[in-house]
C-alpha cells in the first residue's frame, strides 16, 4: 500500500462524510441558525463569551487533539495498518464526531451546562451525580498525565528548551491577541496574519535561546499556570491562545501531507498482522488505544464544557463540533503512516523510537529529508513538530482544569434552592481541583494511567445517551447512536474486565515485586467500582432511551 493513497482516501472520504452525514444530523436534530445561544443568552465575560467561529474553532480542535491522535494509531499498529485505518474512519464519522457535535448541541439547549446537568435532566439525578463525580476523576487523572508530559517536553535537553521558550513567549502573545480582537475590535484577518507571524518569531526565538531549567520547576510553573488560565475570561487567553495555538497544529497536518505526496513513502507494516498479538487481543484493545483518533469520551466534556459556552450562532456547532473531529481524523492517519513507514511490524519501541511523538516527529522530518531538505530545515521541522505537540497538551491540559472546575462547582451547587455553597465558589472549586491533580502527578499517576483509555472511553457512552435521550423527548430520530451506545458499552466493560482478570492471574501467581505486586492490587480495587458506576449509568439510561416515555 501506498501512502499517498492511503491519505487522500481517508481525505475524500472524510470530506464526503461532513457534506453528507454531517449535514443529515444537522437537519434531523433541528439545529436553528435563529436561535440564540447561552453564550448571548448568559453571557458573563469569564466562561459564557461569544467567539468568532475560526477562534471557537481554534480553541475546540487546539483542546481535543492533545497528543491523543498521534498516540493510539502509533501504539494500536501493530495489529496491522488495515484495522486502525478502518476503525479511525468508520469511528470517526458515526462515534467520535456524532458524539462532539451532539455533546455541543444538547448542552446549547441546556443553557451550555456540563453533560452532568443535561443527564440530570434527561435521565435522572443519581445518573448524575454518579457521571460528574466519575467525569472529574478522569479529568484530575488528565491534569496529573498532561502536567507531567508538558514537563517532560520542557526539560531534559537542548531542543525542549526551545520548546520551553516558545511556549512561554506564546502566553503574553495569546493575551495580545485577545485584547486587540476582542477589546479593540481589530480586523480578524489582519489580527490573524500578525499573530501567525508573531507565533513564526517565538518559535525563531525558541530555536535560538532555549530555556534549560528542570522537570520540578516545570511542574510548578504549569499548575500555577493552570490554576490562572482557567479562571481568567476566557477571551484573554483561553480562545486566543488555543486559536494561534491551533495555526501549530494545521501547519503539521499540511506540512504532513506535502511531506507524504512529495517522498511518497511505502507502507511497510503489513495490512493485517492478527487477532491476537502477543497477549493483546484487536477486540477490544484496538478500540481503546485509538482514542481521540476515532471516538474520546473526553471530547464530550470539552463540547458541553467550554465549547458550548462560547458558541455564537447553532449553525457553527457543525463545523466547530463535527467538522473538528473529522480534521483530527486525518491527523490520526498521519500518525498511522508514520509508523507503517518507520517499521515492518508496528512494534515502534523495538524499533528503538523512545515514544510516539518521536516516531511522529522523526517520520515527517524525514519525509522532508527524502526529498532533499537542508539538515537544518529538517531539524527545524522536528523541533516545530515537537513543539506543536506539547502546545496541544498545554491547551488540553487548562481545558481540562476549567472543565474540572465547573463539575465541582455543579457538584456542590444546590440546584434546588439556588443556594451557593463555599465549595461552588470558582476559587475553591479550581485550588482543589488543581491541587488534588498536582498530587496525583507527585504520587505517581502511572500506576493507574492503564485504566485510563477504558475510562476515557467509557464516558462517551453517557455522552451518548445524555444525547439520545433528549432527542427522544424532543421526538426527534435518535437511532444514529444506538449503535454506539452498544458498542462503547462492550468494549470499555470487555477491556476492564480483563485488565482485572490479567492483574488477578498475576496477583495469585506470584513473582511480583512489590511494586508491581501493589498497582496490580490498587488498579483491580479501582475497577470494581467504575464498572459498577458504568452498569448502573447504562441501565438507568437505557430505561430511558429504549422504555416506554411515560
Amino acid at each position: 500500500m501506498n501512502s499517498v493513497v492511503l491519505i487522500l482516501l481517508a481525505i475524500v472520504i472524510f470530506v464526503v462524510a461532513y457534506l453528507t452525514y454531517g449535514r443529515y444530523l444537522a437537519k434531523t436534530w433541528g439545529i436553528d441558525p435563529s436561535r440564540k445561544t447561552p453564550a448571548h443568552e448568559l453571557e458573563d465575560g469569564v466562561d459564557y463569551c461569544p467567539a468568532k467561529t475560526p477562534v471557537l474553532m481554534g480553541h475546540h480542535f487546539s483542546s481535543i487533539a492533545g497528543a491523543g491522535p498521534i498516540n493510539g494509531p502509533i501504539q494500536a499498529a501493530f495489529f496491522g495498518w488495515l484495522p486502525c485505518f478502518l476503525w479511525i474512519i468508520i469511528g470517526g464519522i458515526f462515534f467520535g464526531a456524532v458524539q462532539d457535535f451532539g455533546s455541543i448541541f444538547v448542552s446549547i439547549r441546556h443553557e451550555g451546562k456540563s453533560l452532568g446537568e443535561v443527564i440530570e435532566e434527561n435521565i435522572g439525578h443519581k445518573s448524575r451525580v454518579l457521571f460528574t463525580v466519575f467525569a472529574w476523576l478522569v479529568l484530575l487523572l488528565v491534569i496529573a498525565a498532561f502536567a507531567d508530559i508538558v514537563a517532560n517536553s520542557f526539560a531534559g535537553s537542548e531542543a525542549n528548551g526551545s520548546v520551553a521558550t516558545a511556549s512561554m513567549l506564546f502566553i503574553p502573545l495569546a493575551i495580545a491577541f485577545g485584547f486587540c480582537v476582542y477589546r479593540k475590535n481589530a480586523p480578524m484577518a489582519v489580527a490573524s496574519v500578525v499573530g501567525v507571524l508573531l507565533l513564526a518569531a517565538c518559535v525563531a526565538i525558541g530555536l535560538a535561546f532555549p530555556i534549560m531549567l528542570p522537570k520540578g520547576f516545570w511542574i510548578g510553573f504549569v499548575f500555577i499556570y493552570i490554576m490562572i488560565a482557567s479562571v481568567t475570561p476566557v477571551w484573554i487567553l483561553l480562545q486566543p491562545r488555543d486559536y494561534l495555538s491551533s495555526f501549530l497544529l494545521y501547519f503539521m497536518i499540511i506540512a504532513a501531507i506535502v511531506g507524504i505526496f512529495a517522498a511518497h513513502p511505502a507502507v511497510t507494516v503489513p495490512a493485517f498482522i492478527g487477532f491476537k498479538v502477543g497477549s493483546s487481543y484487536l477486540f477490544p484493545v484496538l478500540f481503546i488505544t485509538i482514542a481521540c483518533g476515532a471516538i474520546s469520551g473526553f471530547h464530550s466534556l470539552i463540547g458541553s464544557g467550554t465549547t458550548s459556552k462560547q458558541l455564537d450562532n447553532e449553525k457553527d456547532a457543525l463545523l466547530v463540533g463535527y467538522g473538528s473531529m473529522l480534521i483530527e481524523c486525518v491527523l490520526a492517519v498521519i500518525s498511522l503512516i508514520a509508523v507503517a513507514t518507520l517499521t515492518t511490524d508496528g512494534q515502534f519501541a523495538a524499533a528503538g523510537y523512545a515514544s510516539p511523538t518521536i516516531v511522529f516527529a522523526t517520520a515527517i522530518s524525514g519525509f522532508f529529508a527524502t526529498i532533499g531538505m537542508p539538515e537544518a530545515a529538517v531539524n527545524a521541522t522536528f523541533t516545530i513538530i515537537a513543539l506543536a505537540v506539547s502546545c496541544f497538551c498545554l491547551t488540553s491540559l487548562d481545558t481540562a482544569t476549567r472543565l474540572g472546575r465547573f463539575m465541582f462547582q455543579e457538584l456542590f451547587a444546590d440546584n434546588e434552592t439556588g443556594k451557593k455553597l463555599k465549595l461552588d465558589n470558582m476559587y475553591v472549586a479550581t485550588i482543589i481541583t488543581a491541587l488534588l491533580g498536582f498530587v496525583l502527578c507527585l504520587a505517581g499517576y502511572a500506576k493507574v494511567w492503564p485504566l485510563f483509555g477504558a475510562c476515557n472511553q467509557l464516558v462517551a457512552v453517557p455522552a451518548f445517551l445524555a444525547i439520545g435521550t433528549y432527542l427522544k423527548k424532543q421526538h426527534k430520530n435518535n437511532k444514529m447512536l444506538y449503535i454506539p451506545i452498544v458498542f462503547m458499552s462492550v468494549a470499555t466493560l470487555v477491556s476492564l474486565f480483563l485488565t482485572f482478570k490479567n492483574n488477578l492471574v498475576a496477583i495469585i501467581g506470584g513473582g511480583l515485586d512489590g511494586t508491581a505486586m501493589f498497582t496490580n492490587i490498587l488498579q483491580d480495587v479501582i475497577i470494581i467500582p467504575i464498572v459498577v458506576l458504568a452498569i448502573i449509568l447504562i441501565i438507568d439510561g437505557g430505561k430511558v432511551l429504549w422504555g416506554k416515555e411515560k
